[in-house]
């Protein structure tokens, strides 16, 4: 559903040639792209349309239902990927120094467990209403939200800085898991919304780099900050520091949100946007779409295996700390930075991943191949924790987290394409919902085994269900109906002089395809 101002209706409904505004011309070949330069502008202008300046920002002005992108979604990008960094550190800074915490509060290592696990809990029951809201009230709202909430629970955390006062840092990660609900699903939202066809799936990955980042800061940091020191006085200083920095820090964040981040750039960025701003506000039932998307075997096998490859490394991230120290005694600093090289090298896999389905396209072949390969890391990682050279491990664990990490943006767009054209906002959000359940299943199933059985036992135990998701990833089909769209599309548009508006719109009454809309959620990457 396209949240419009009242300044852009007005623009939107001023008169325009038929055809201009999805930037649809003749003589484009069928299957080629419509212009050349689409990461930039990607309309070919109707005559009589003046052209837009490549790169144009807010201030220009065009024909309405131009196709340009805007120079503010880097910046919108660079926002949420930080305060989506300084979430994700919030939700590892316990487990990274899991030793310490539990020696300060007196606690269980299970308690220290679950302040991590309680990011995975919230996340569940609350994802459909955050989406519901999304919808309702528009992007920019979930962005302050989010950002407020993270930093509230940053503050709250000031306030648990002696041993008897656990609950009130519990209370604060609760606060924290809940922002984590409006941040977990939005790259792939943020991406179609505001960047091109050429660019979405490269956007996604850099979105999912900020709380990737987060992450490895979170295994970097708290070692550094929060030394394994006898005295309770000296310990509650350095935790202090690291509870101050990160309330600084947050709150900067969500103070230049209010300043910069905006609903939506004022023209769509693709042709995707330009249809779906064009079509008026309609009802959506969600149900019926999370109906739609359990019908599809594909889908489900999907999500199944997107549960355990991310479940598998949620466990790993909250128990590494105590991996580490049962085989490395007092190397708190080198599990942290073990850690970091995971995310690091997941981090590039991700990157790497995002401009390769840019490229080629390739989803099923590259999630396949990607998931052999984590399996493969998590054995070597397992068979090599033990052997006593620190060296092996950080090369080991850098070679997991490559292939580990770099699926997840995977996950996010091959969904979108077997799932086309129900929301990427509901499919996503689904695949976070079996991360999470996952997560929290392995976490405490790990835990256990490690406790009786030792750590080889217990990343066996992850090892053996990477194992099945590899097999039931061979099973997905490569059913890419949105390129399958695509081309048809392009087929359709070299074989008419042009496509009026208005009985494309009419077009889009049709019961079946009216899902476009997802949960007001835009789709990427919809070339006509």
């Amino acid at each position: 559903t396209a949240h419009t101002s009242h300044s852009e209706e007005a623009q939107a409904s001023s008169d325009v040639p038929a055809g201009s505004v999805l930037g649809l011309s003749a003589g484009a070949g069928c299957g080629e792209p419509s212009g050349a330069g689409m990461v930039r502008q990607e309309s070919l202008q109707a005559p009589g349309v003046a052209a837009a300046e490549p790169g144009g920002d807010e201030q220009g002005q065009g024909a309405a239902g131009e196709v340009r992108v805007s120079r503010r979604r880097w910046a919108v990008l660079l926002l949420f990927s930080s305060y989506s960094l300084c979430n994700a550190f919030q939700w590892i800074q316990y487990g990274s120094i899991n030793n310490v915490f539990m020696r300060f509060y007196g606690v269980s290592a299970f308690a220290i467990d679950w302040l991590s696990m309680s990011y995975m809990l919230t996340y569940i029951p609350l994802l459909f209403p955050v989406a519901w809201l999304l919808d309702k009230r528009g992007l920019r709202l979930i962005a302050l939200t989010g950002s407020a909430l993270n930093a509230l629970g940053a503050w709250v955390k000031l306030g648990s800085l002696r041993p008897h006062l656990f609950p009130v840092t519990v209370l604060g990660q609760v606060i924290c898991s809940l922002a984590q609900v409006f941040i977990l699903g939005m790259p792939s939202y943020i991406a179609s919304v505001w960047f091109g066809s050429r660019e979405v799936s490269t956007a996604c990955s850099i979105a999912v780099f900020g709380n990737q980042l987060g992450i490895a800061l979170g295994f970097l940091v708290p070692p550094v900050l929060v030394p394994n020191v006898e005295d309770v006085e000296k310990l509650a200083y350095h935790i202090s520091i690291m509870f101050f920095m990160t309330a600084g820090v947050a709150t900067a964040l969500f103070i230049l949100v209010v300043i910069v981040f905006k609903e939506k750039p004022p023209y769509p960025p693709s042709q995707a946007q330009a249809l779906i701003q064009s079509r008026p506000t309609v009802e959506y039932s969600y149900v019926q779409s999370i109906l739609r998307l359990l019908r599809n075997a594909n889908f489900v096998l999907l999500m199944v295996t997107y549960g355990l490859n991310t479940g598998c490394f949620y466990s790993l991230s909250t128990l590494l700390n105590r991996m580490v120290i049962h085989h490395y005694p007092g190397k708190e600093v080198n599990a942290g930075r073990i850690g970091l090289t995971i995310v690091l090298s997941g981090m590039a896999g991700a990157l790497l991943s995002g401009l390769w389905l840019d490229r080629t396209k390739t989803y099923k072949q590259t999630t396949l191949v990607v998931y052999i390969m984590s399996l493969v890391g998590m054995i070597v990682y397992t068979f090599t924790l033990s052997l006593g050279h620190l060296w092996v491990v950080f090369v080991t664990a850098g070679v997991l987290g490559f292939f580990m990490t770099g699926y997840l943006p995977l996950g996010f767009e091959f969904a979108a394409e077997l799932t086309y054209p129900e929301s990427e906002g509901t499919s996503s959000g689904l695949l976070n919902v079996s991360a999470q359940i996952f997560g929290i299943a392995f976490t405490i199933s790990q835990g256990q085994i490690m406790d009786h059985y030792g750590t080889k036992a217990g990343n066996l135990f992850l090892c053996s269900f990477l194992l099945l998701g590899t097999i039931m990833t061979a099973f997905i089909k490569a059913d890419l109906q949105r390129q399958q769209a695509n081309a048809e599309n392009e087929c359709t548009v070299s074989n008419s002089p042009s496509i009026p508006v208005a009985p494309l719109l009419l077009a889009q009454d049709n019961p079946q395809p009216s899902s476009l809309l997802g949960m007001g959620l835009a789709l990427s990457e919809l070339q006509l």
